[in-house]
C-alpha cells in the first residue's frame, strides 16, 4: 500500500496541467483525480486521473481519504478561488502547500493551499495567509505580510514590512515599498510601484512604453 499523500487537484486547464506539472513530480504526493463544477467537465480522465463534479467529490473520495490543492487565477479578485476553497473547507477537506524546492523559504508561518513556485525568495519574518498564489520569481521582504486570496505574478518586489490585503493582485514586475499596507481587493497593474497606503478596492496602473516615431532598422546603436 502506498505511503504518498493522495491529492485531488482543480480543474482541466492550463493552470491544472502546471499544478499537476510540479505535484507529480514530489515524491511524497500521489494525484489521483481532478474535480471541477460539472457543467464545465468536458473528459472522462485527465493526465490518466479521473475527473469527479466537485458537487459529489464525496461520493468518490471522502474528506479522510485525500487533500485537495486548487490552483485557480484570479479571476474576480480571486473570489472564485475563495469560493471553491471555503466550500471545501465547510465540507470537511484539507489542504496541502506547495512550495517548490527551488524556493528560498525562510518566512515564520504559512497557510493552507498556498502555491509557491520556483525563484521565490521568501524572506524571515514574513508570513502568507490562505489560499495564496506566488508565481514564479517574487521577492517578499522580511517582517511581510501577504494576507488571504491574493496572486502575486511573477517578478514583484514586497518590501519588507509590508502588509498586502486581502483578494489582491500584483502584476508582473510591481513593486511595494517598504512599511506600508497595501487594502483588499487591490488590483496593482504591471510594472506599477507603490510608495504610500491603498485603500481597499483600489486599482493601479503604470505608465506604458513610449513609442518611437522611428523604425527598428533605423536605429544603428541600442
Amino acid at each position: 500500500m502506498s505511503d504518498k499523500l493522495k491529492i485531488v487537484l482543480w480543474g482541466t486547464g492550463q493552470l491544472s496541467e502546471v499544478a499537476y506539472f510540479y505535484i507529480s513530480r514530489e515524491a511524497r504526493y500521489e494525484v489521483i483525480a481532478f474535480c471541477m463544477d460539472s457543467e464545465y467537465i468536458k473528459c472522462e480522465e485527465f493526465h490518466g486521473c479521473p475527473v469527479v463534479a466537485f458537487e459529489k467529490l464525496e461520493e468518490k473520495y471522502l474528506p479522510s481519504e485525500c487533500k485537495l490543492l486548487f490552483l485557480i487565477s484570479y479571476n474576480d479578485m480571486n473570489r472564485l478561488r475563495e469560493k471553491k476553497y471555503l466550500d471545501a473547507k465547510r465540507r470537511g477537506y484539507d489542504f496541502i502547500s506547495y512550495v517548490s524546492p527551488n524556493c528560498t523559504y525562510y518566512g515564520s508561518e504559512i497557510g493552507e493551499n498556498v502555491f509557491i513556485f520556483e525563484n521565490n525568495v521568501i524572506q524571515p519574518f514574513s508570513k502568507i495567509g490562505n489560499n495564496v498564489i506566488l508565481w514564479s520569481g517574487n521577492h517578499i521582504g522580511h517582517h511581510s505580510y501577504i494576507q488571504d486570496n491574493c496572486f502575486i505574478a511573477s517578478h514583484v518586489v514586497v518590501s519588507g514590512a509590508a502588509v498586502i490585503g486581502n483578494n489582491s493582485f500584483l502584476g508582473v514586475n510591481s513593486t511595494i515599498r517598504d512599511n506600508i499596507r497595501i487594502g483588499s481587493f487591490n488590483l496593482i497593474g504591471a510594472g506599477a510601484t507603490i510608495l504610500k497606503d491603498t485603500n481597499d478596492y483600489e486599482v493601479f496602473k503604470a505608465n506604458g512604453a513610449i513609442k518611437v516615431d522611428k523604425k527598428s532598422t533605423d536605429i544603428s546603436k541600442i
